[in-house]
C-alpha cells in the first residue's frame, strides 16, 4: 500500500464564548489545517494540525499549509507505513513537526482502516476506555476564575489547569488562592500554567508565596535554561510544555531529572509515531504526562484520546481537547466530547471519525 493522493484543507474554528485568554494572546478564532491521505487501494485517512495562534509555540496556520505543500509532492508513492513515511518527510523538510504530524495522524487513520483496528490498537492497545480530561481556566479576575473552577468541579473534572502570567504577580497569587479555596478537599488536581510568560524571579516568587497550595508548575518560564535555573529554587513539581520541542529534548529533560512530568502535544512531537516513543520514555522514567494538543477539531481530539488510552492510567494526567470551546463537530455522530470531565476514544477502525467533508469546501491544494 502506497500513498497516491494528498488533499489539504483549512477550516475556521471560532472560539465559543471567546476569547481564550493566555498570558501571551487572546484567541477568538483559529484556523485548523486538515490532510486527507489517499492510498493506491482507495482507502483514505484524515489528519489535522491546529496551532493556537502564532505566539504559543513555534508554529502557525500559514506555516502548516506551506510546510505541507512543500512535503506533499515528495511523499507520493511512499509506502504507507510510519518509518518510511517519517524518513521521507524528514528528507524533504527539516523541522516543522507540527505540520508533519497531520500527515502522520492521517496515516494512522488509514492504517487502522486497512487492518480493521482502532488507532489505539495500532499504538499497542488501550489500557482504559474512559480517560480523565482537564479544563483550562483562562486568565481573568480572581473571583470569576474561582466561579469557573467551582463550575468545572461540579461537572466532574478530575484536574484543572489555571492560566497565569502577563499581569501583576499579585493577581496570579490571588487567583491561585481563590481556586484552591474552591477545590480544596475535592480531590481535584491543580496545574498552574504560565505558558512561558514568567521571569525566573516571578516564578520563584509565585511558588514561594503559594508554597502551602499543592499544584504543578507548568512551563512557568520561556526557555529550557530558565527551567534549569529555577528547578532547585521552587517549592512545586515542575512540568515542561512549550520548550520541549522534540523527542530529544524530552529525553534530556527526563534523563537529567529536570522535570517531574510533561504537558505534551501530539503535533509538537510530529504525530503519533514519535509520541509512542515518548510515551514509552515516560513509562521507563515513571513520569506522568498529558496527551493533548494546542487546539483542533475531532481529528486531533481522537488522536489524543487514542494515544492517551495506551498510557498507564497512573501516568496519564489528562487528555485535553478543545471540544468544549468549539461549536459543533466534524463528525456529528462520533465526535469526541467531554462527559463528566472525561473522554472516550471513538469506536470503530482508524481514528473512528468520519468528517463531513463537504463542510471544508474544496481542497486548497491537491497532489
Amino acid at each position: 500500500m502506497k500513498i497516491k493522493q494528498i488533499h489539504l484543507y483549512q477550516y475556521e474554528l471560532p472560539v465559543l464564548n471567546g476569547p481564550y485568554r493566555m498570558a501571551r494572546a487572546d484567541v477568538y478564532s483559529l484556523t485548523t489545517t486538515l490532510v486527507k491521505l489517499v492510498a493506491d487501494n482507495g482507502l483514505y485517512g484524515w489528519g489535522e494540525t491546529c496551532p493556537v495562534g502564532p505566539t504559543y509555540s513555534e508554529s502557525h496556520a500559514s506555516g502548516a499549509l506551506a510546510a505541507l505543500s512543500e512535503i506533499a509532492p515528495g511523499i507520493i508513492g511512499t509506502a504507507a507505513l510510519p518509518v518510511p513515511l517519517h524518513d521521507r518527510m524528514d528528507s524533504l523538510l527539516n523541522g516543522h513537526t507540527y505540520a508533519k504530524a497531520a500527515i502522520d495522524i492521517a496515516l494512522h487513520d488509514l492504517l487502522g482502516k486497512h487492518y480493521g483496528v482502532s488507532v489505539s490498537d495500532l499504538l499497542g492497545g488501550a489500557l482504559a476506555e474512559r480517560l480523565p480530561s482537564y479544563y483550562a481556566v483562562t486568565i481573568g479576575v480572581p473571583d470569576e476564575v474561582a466561579r469557573v473552577a467551582a463550575e468545572k468541579r461540579d461537572e466532574g473534572y478530575p484536574r484543572l489547569q489555571l492560566k497565569v502570567g502577563g499581569r501583576a504577580i499579585e493577581e496570579d497569587v490571588e487567583s491561585i488562592s481563590k481556586v484552591w479555596e474552591i477545590i480544596r478537599g475535592s480531590g481535584i488536581r491543580l496545574a498552574v500554567d504560565a505558558n512561558r510568560s514568567l521571569t525566573t524571579r516571578d516564578a520563584i516568587r509565585l511558588s514561594h508565596e503559594c508554597a502551602h497550595i499543592p499544584f504543578i508548575m507548568e512551563q512557568p518560564c520561556n526557555t529550557f535554561e530558565d527551567l534549569q535555573a529555577i528547578r532547585g529554587l521552587i517549592k512545586h513539581a515542575l512540568y515542561i510544555d512549550e520548550s520541549c520541542l522534540n523527542l530529544n529534548t524530552a529525553i534530556t529533560a527526563a534523563g537529567t531529572g529536570l522535570v517531574d512530568g510533561f504537558g505534551m502535544k501530539v503535533t509538537r512531537l510530529g504525530g503519533l509515531h514519535p509520541f509512542r516513543a515518548f510515551r514509552d520514555l515516560c513509562v521507563a522514567r515513571n513520569l506522568p504526562t498529558t496527551c493533548d494538543d494546542a487546539w483542533g477539531g475531532d481529528l486531533i481530539a481522537a488522536a489524543c484520546a487514542h494515544i492517551g488510552a495506551t498510557v498507564p492510567p497512573a501516568l496519564l494526567d489528562g487528555v485535553w481537547i478543545a471540544a468544549p470551546r468549539i461549536d459543533g463537530h466534524f463528525d456529528s455522530k462520533n465526535g469526541v466530547r467531554v462527559d463528566g470531565g472525561h473522554v472516550r476514544p471513538p469506536q470503530g477502525v482508524g481514528l473512528g471519525i468520519e468528517p463531513e467533508e463537504a463542510m471544508f469546501g474544496d481542497p486548497i491544494a491537491s497532489f
